[in-house]
């Protein structure tokens, strides 16, 4: 099985800045692309950030240019920076990823895993 951590959520005021943080680990074969989405409190979780396994990188309209997404593929780990951080940026943050594990009889995927969430809360 695979396991999602993230870590680096917490309170800011406006106009501050977080980094996030998300290893995987378990019977990894390969990693795909990877990602962070966000809910905020009663709306539809949304795509941040995605990251494909060779670097390419997309991002939501409302953080272009304040957000920035990358990842260690040495580590299995995807970051977010986040810089002039909004009270609308508040929110659950879930990091996915689309890995490959490997099994007794060979590999199997790519699957969907997901992190437990991290709470990122901006003040005004």
């Amino acid at each position: 099985q695979v396991q999602l951590v993230e870590s680096g959520g917490g309170l800011v005021q406006a106009g501050g800045s977080l980094r996030l943080s998300c290893a995987a680990s378990g019977s990894i074969f390969s990693i795909n692309a990877m990602g962070w989405y966000r809910q905020a409190l009663g709306k539809q979780r949304e795509l941040v950030a995605a990251i494909t396994s060779g670097g390419s990188t997309s991002y939501a309209d409302s953080v272009k240019g304040r957000f920035t997404i990358s990842r260690d593929n040495a580590k299995n780990t995807v970051y977010l920076q986040m810089n002039s951080l909004k009270p609308e940026d508040t929110a659950v943050y879930y990091c996915t990823a689309g890995v490959v594990t490997t099994t007794p009889v060979g590999t199997f995927g790519p699957n969907d895993y997901w992190g437990q969430g991290t709470q990122v809360t901006v003040s005004s």
